[in-house]
């Protein structure tokens, strides 16, 4: 059997994951989520025509003759009444303007002597103001559908009086590992057994991305004990298995899946690392079989599972950012499969990115996947590469 090319395993993937419904949230819950629909001012900021700085607010006409104080406005209690010619009010960033004054003098322009100013410089009519809406007004769209919402956003939507938005859903991922090696970090030290470092790892990306993890647990190797976590799997918008996709006498986990409802859509990619990937459809859940090593599943979820999870929330699925590179040293020509080479990149003095990769490429360590700012994309047959020449890196930070 031919093996799948990457974008074509991508394509699959992404023509069969839908965008999730939307939900209303408050405007606490929002920071992360994707909005569903435009979002609307509900009020106009400023509410009212206010200083923009700390001074006195005047006629223009009387900048020229000595002037009055009558009194004060700040912010959040305003000056009752109205000036008139000769006549100023004391007033504060953010308060409101005053009837009859059109301008505001800054502090540092004005002497005054008790009750009365003089002014010793004045620009303008209007000079210091902030207009009424200057900012938005009520109805205005605030928020255009499809934006990821951070903390300036909140802030918007905060001055906006939005107290409630519409978002997409958080995907719920369901995360089951499998296999009679595993022991869970922090458990007693077996010498025949490993610590589960994928649950973990992709229990943080899913999270990391928006998702919500549901850690099922991990399954030993007997079709009783996968059919009895596999029955586990409801309410998730998407199913992943860690281990058993590779062909081995223990490798059942594909079996049990296939007797509950699996419809397989492809399985083994031309990548490296990451060849056993499974993908398909679990009872209208779309389902991802990792294979059981951690770099393995790493690069999986880079390629593969980032972009549907990002697909389900509104956003661009178009996973992490790619760039190009300078190599440091020679690098041998490309394989039959695409490789994702753990591997570091800086920048010099010129802005140039300069690449290279770990020395140890074993699938199964953790410590150079752990230690590495970008993946060095191998594509299939690429011809050897010298020192200087470009290469195409994946960014993951």
């Amino acid at each position: 059997m031919s093996l799948l090319p990457v974008p074509d395993a991508l394509a699959i993937i992404l023509n069969s994951v839908k965008t999730l419904p939307a939900e209303k949230i408050s405007l606490h819950e929002a920071l992360g989520r994707v909005v569903a629909e435009d979002i609307r001012s509900n009020l106009t900021q400023p509410p009212f025509a206010a200083s923009a700085m700390d001074g006195y607010a005047i006629r223009f006409a009387d900048c020229a003759d000595p002037i009055n104080v009558i009194g004060e406005s700040k912010a959040g209690e305003r000056f009752v009444g109205r000036i008139g010619p000769g006549e100023a009010v004391r007033i504060f960033t953010g308060a409101p303007m005053v009837d009859g004054a059109d301008t505001v003098v800054i502090q540092e322009n004005v002497r005054r002597h008790g009750d009365r100013i003089t002014v010793n410089e004045c620009k303008a009519p209007g000079a210091n103001i902030r207009a009424a809406g200057g900012d938005f007004k009520t109805g205005d769209c605030l928020i255009k559908a499809n934006t990821i919402i951070g903390a300036r956003q909140i802030a918007l939507l905060a001055a906006g009086n939005v107290a409630e938005l519409m978002v997409y859903k958080k995907p719920k991922v369901a995360i089951l590992s499998t296999g009679d090696e595993l022991m869970e970090v922090g458990s007693e030290i077996s010498p025949d057994k490993i610590v589960n470092s994928n649950v973990p790892m992709l229990m943080a990306l899913v999270a990391e991305n928006g998702g919500e993890p549901v850690n099922l647990g991990t399954a030993k190797d007997t079709i009783e004990d996968v059919r009895a976590k596999i029955a586990q799997v409801k309410d998730v918008d998407m199913f992943v298995s860690i281990g058993g996709v590779s062909v081995g006498d223990y490798d059942l986990i594909q079996t049990v899946l296939k007797d509950a409802g699996l419809k397989v859509a492809f399985w083994k990619v031309a990548m490296q690392p990451g060849k056993p990937l499974v993908y398909g459809d679990f009872n209208s859940i779309p389902y991802f079989g990792m294979p059981g090593n951690p770099a393995s599943a790493f690069v999986c979820f880079v390629n593969f599972m980032l972009p549907a999870l990002q697909k389900m929330q509104g956003k661009r699925s178009d996973g992490h950012q790619f760039s190009h590179a300078r190599i440091e040293h020679e690098l041998d020509a490309g394989g039959s499969r695409q490789n994702y080479m753990r591997a570091n990149y800086h920048e010099n003095e010129r802005g140039e990115k300069w690449v290279s990769v770990q020395k140890s490429q074993g699938s199964a360590n953790l410590y150079p996947l752990a230690h590495s700012n970008c993946l060095l994309v191998r594509e299939i047959d690429a011809p050897a590469a010298e020192i200087g020449d470009l290469v195409r890196i994946l960014l993951l930070e």
